[in-house]
């Protein structure tokens, strides 16, 4: 009863805004703020990155991985780093930053466990929503990765208040799906995730896949079932089936390859 309780707060206080945030995300959603504005220039971005040598770091980082150095030529400078990935792209790295942010001051060894799992998965199903997208679901692949990232930003937030909850999580049952969707839909507002992304993600607890593929959500769907490393969180009844939408194994398998390479390559540029 008495973790109903504490989950019962958590969730309330979301539903409020006051969601807490660790002090160390600041320059990541002040950099978040300036891609989202339409005349943000250039230069501005650069030296919002340079002001925070993690960011500069992880912008380099980013752009000489799999997933935009197809041609094999490393950047060395930010300005090179930011032409090659994009805003776009750099708006989805500082996501990942807030995003693990949350995890990397986990103290329970348990815990932490879990928000590396969950790590792991999210690199995946980003990875794989990219590819995809390319291939199967006629989605933006950028807006696909992007929400791959961010898609469980509310089961991050949920295991770092656990870590200050001892025994939050234990036992855990429908509750805990129903409170992973409260938590993420007031993270997409906080972060300011662009609605047709927060609708996708909002919307895939229960949801269920009708051939043809099309559109984020199933993207999602697809690359959550076709994870590696499934989320710690994960509740409920199993994966939809995949028959009916990936039915020639050979493209499976060259897809499961391809996001393979791109998730090693972005979980280590944007391990923080």
């Amino acid at each position: 009863m008495e973790k109903l309780k504490d989950l019962s707060l958590i969730v309330t206080q979301a539903a409020r805004g006051e969601l807490v945030f660790p002090t160390s995300v600041n320059a990541a959603l002040r950099l978040q703020l300036a891609l989202a504005d339409p005349d943000c220039e250039t230069d501005d971005v650069i030296r919002k990155v340079l002001a925070e040598p993690l960011l500069a770091a992880r912008t380099v980082a980013l752009a000489n991985t799999a997933v935009f150095n197809r041609g094999g030529t490393p950047v060395t400078s930010v300005r090179a780093a930011v032409a090659r990935v994009g805003y776009r792209n750099l708006y989805s790295m500082a996501a990942a930053m807030v995003v693990r942010q949350f995890g990397s001051r986990i103290r329970d060894a348990a815990l932490r466990a879990q928000a590396e799992q969950l790590w792991r998965h999210t690199a995946h199903v980003a990875a794989l929503a990219h590819v995809i997208a390319r291939k199967l679901t006629a989605t933006d692949p950028d807006t696909a990765l992007f929400a791959g990232i961010v898609h469980e930003a509310g089961g991050f937030y949920l295991l770092s208040r656990a870590d200050e909850i001892p025994g939050l999580l234990d036992g855990a049952g429908e509750w805990l799906g129903a409170a992973q969707e409260i938590l993420s839909r007031e993270m997409m507002k906080k972060l300011a995730i662009p609605e047709p992304v927060s609708l996708a993600i909002v919307s895939l607890r229960g949801a269920t896949l009708t051939p043809p593929p099309l559109g984020l959500r199933d993207t999602l769907l697809i690359a959550k079932h076709l994870a590696p490393v499934a989320s710690p969180l994960a509740c409920g009844a199993d994966s939809p089936s995949l028959a009916g939408f990936i039915d020639d194994n050979a493209a499976l398998q060259q897809m499961l390859a391809e996001s393979a390479e791109e998730a090693a390559s972005m979980s280590a540029a944007l391990l923080v």
